[in-house]
């Protein structure tokens, strides 16, 4: 075995600074549910992967370094049913959540997406394919 033989991502970790606010973002706007929730580390289940939030800092392995406020860390992107687009899109603004960009088609990547920002000033994407 080696490493071309990966096949999943199995989670991802935002490294945050708000971890409250971005724990309460994924939890109450994006409704991923909390598989483990500890003070230093939260799990959230989407599908067959898991979303981790921690904190931002020295830790056993390394010291992430500090980010530029209003800079990206990571673009996420999430799909969902063709159907279920405009829900999402109503869900976040009744949440209050700011748009980057409104629902837009692509044609040449047959996705109609929409983005936004978590607490964290990550790029978050909602896209049905098409």
């Amino acid at each position: 075995m080696s490493l071309r033989d990966i096949r999943n991502l199995d989670y991802t970790v935002i490294l945050c600074r708000k971890l409250a606010q971005t724990r309460a973002f994924y939890r109450d706007v994006m409704k991923f549910p909390i598989e483990t929730d500890r003070e230093t580390w939260v799990d959230f289940r989407i599908g067959s992967s898991l979303l981790a939030l921690r904190p931002r800092g020295v830790w056993a392995v390394c010291d992430d370094g500090e980010i530029l406020p209003g800079a990206a860390a990571i673009q996420l992107a999430f799909r969902v049913p063709p159907a279920a687009f405009d829900t999402c899109h109503a869900e976040l603004i009744a949440a209050g959540v700011p748009i980057l960009r409104e629902p837009t088609d692509l044609p040449s990547w047959r996705h109609r997406t929409l983005f936004f920002r978590d607490p964290e000033e990550n790029i978050i994407e909602i896209y049905a394919e098409y």
